[in-house]
């Protein structure tokens, strides 16, 4: 069987394309060449399967009341035990949390991200081997930026995540990525570019090997 590389994000995992011009088909998504999951299973090869669980406005723990279940915490038994065994999950959460509607900081979406990551570890989907997951902080959400659907106060959180989220992966056995530097496009500041995917699939490409 090849090894399973789970992928639970949000936009950026689902391939969200704010400005159409950067993706070759003029949509809203970027095509299976363009998508940072593809791209990885192509650089992995025929050994793995990476498995695309991005959902647009996904939180870690936080329900969103405008829509159902975008919590991951509260599909993350379905999704894990649809896939299993899981031989490693790529959680790349995190952006979602600091809307300004859910009245939290870096620290707070850090509690989070542990709960979700003690509920992934207790679903029996491991296969023969330990839960071994990987958190990816996402980059920063850039200035300028200007979204009444995100609120006030992003920018300032989502800098700080990745100085929170490390240690919360580290005392719960986790292995942890900083996705900074990957680009983000000119148009809202927050999502990959299409460069950027090609980015973030290079640099998982060389690390999940290590990881399994």
């Amino acid at each position: 069987m090849k090894r399973h590389i789970l992928c639970l994000g949000d936009s950026n995992t689902h391939g969200y394309c704010a400005d159409p011009k950067d993706t070759a088909d003029g949509t809203d998504r970027y095509n299976e060449d363009e998508r940072w999951t593809c791209r990885l299973q192509k650089a992995l090869g025929e050994k793995y399967l990476v498995i695309e669980e991005g959902l647009s406005g996904r939180t870690t723990v936080f329900v969103d009341a405008l829509h159902e279940s975008m919590d991951a915490v509260s599909v993350a038994y379905p999704v894990l035990m649809a896939h299993e065994p899981v031989d490693l999950l790529i959680i790349m959460l995190g952006t979602n949390d600091v809307k300004e509607r859910f009245g939290v900081g870096a620290p707070g979406i850090a509690v989070g991200m542990e709960r979700l990551i003690k509920k992934c570890k207790s679903v029996e989907c491991w296969g023969k081997h330990a839960p071994n997951i990987l958190i990816v902080c996402p980059p920063p959400i850039e200035e300028p930026f200007l979204d009444i659907v995100m609120g006030n106060g992003c920018v300032e959180k989502s800098e700080a995540l990745a100085q929170y989220l490390a240690p919360v992966a580290e005392r719960n056995g986790c292995h942890f990525f900083d996705a900074r530097g990957c680009e983000f496009n000119n148009v809202d500041h927050m999502h990959l570019s299409r460069r950027g995917h090609a980015q973030l699939a290079e640099k998982l490409a060389a690390l999940v090997p290590t990881l399994v």
